[in-house]
């Protein structure tokens, strides 16, 4: 199989022969929603050990910004791998001049951020977001700007939002993957590793499969056609969903006012 950030694909049926012991995989259906479960119980497998969470919509669908119901089961599956209080700062990965690439920091654009605002709402949870840009061109890297932003934030958990690889071409734009393992691309070159281990407190994984191998080889990747609205509607919709699992007090339409959407 070629490289993929999707743990289902890597676990679930169609994976063929491969050894799944210490996995536990389920499915179900609400709605127009596929959500897919899969625990990883030890360490050793093709994906880190911990918990991941696929929301997927039929297949002749893209994600949809609009879609209330699509919102809150992302929210709710999010919400269930958070901690239940303290503050969360989202990190935006990626570059957001390649389009492909630009999921993270375009969410970051919709978080509502309440650390260092006074909100008329009572019971509002701290929330920062930062997308740091590409670390190569401020000659750091990833995992130091994440630990320097954690020990100036504080927070209890670090939600990392970032564009993913699938396997699969008719899964791009129409599936979220979350988990609570870190962020740890199927891609060993892409030096975005970070997680629990390295920077001392629970960091969670957000994101969107936008890109995949060329069958011709490692060199090329598949995008879908209709990129710039698979990033635009992709990243409005997470956005959402992490503001409704960090803020559940609010409604969607309201987090979407709060947050400019």
């Amino acid at each position: 199989m070629r490289f993929t950030d999707m743990a289902d694909e890597l676990f679930g049926p169609e994976a063929g022969a491969q050894d799944t012991g210490g996995v536990r995989l389920a499915s179900v259906r609400r709605g127009g929603v596929t959500v897919t479960r899969v625990e990883i119980a030890r360490d050793g497998l093709a994906r880190p050990r911990g918990r991941y969470v696929t929301i997927e919509t039929p297949s002749l669908s893209l994600l949809d910004e609009r879609d209330t119901a699509l919102i809150e089961t992302a929210a709710a599956e999010l919400a269930a791998l958070l901690p239940p209080a303290g503050p969360v700062l989202v990190l935006g990965v990626g570059n957001r001049r390649v389009t492909a690439d630009a999921l993270g920091p375009r969410t970051v654009q919709h978080i509502l951020v309440t650390m260092g605002h006074s909100l008329p709402v009572r019971g509002i949870r701290p929330v920062a977001a930062v997308a740091p840009g590409v670390s190569q061109a401020a000659g750091i890297s990833l995992q130091a700007l994440a630990a320097a932003l954690v020990g100036a934030v504080r927070p209890a958990a670090l939600l990392c939002v970032d564009s993913l690889c699938s396997a699969e071409p008719e899964r791009l734009g129409r599936t979220i993957q979350l988990s609570d393992t870190g962020l740890a691309p199927a891609d060993p070159r892409s030096g975005r590793h970070l997680d629990a281990a390295l920077l001392g407190l629970p960091v969670l994984a957000a994101g969107i499969p936008t890109l995949m191998e060329a069958r011709e080889g490692k060199d090329l990747v598949v995008t879908p056609r209709a990129l710039d609205s698979v990033i635009a509607h992709g990243a409005a919709l997470l956005g959402a969903a992490i503001n409704r699992a960090l803020q559940p007090r609010l409604t969607v339409n309201q987090l979407c006012w709060l947050a400019g959407q």
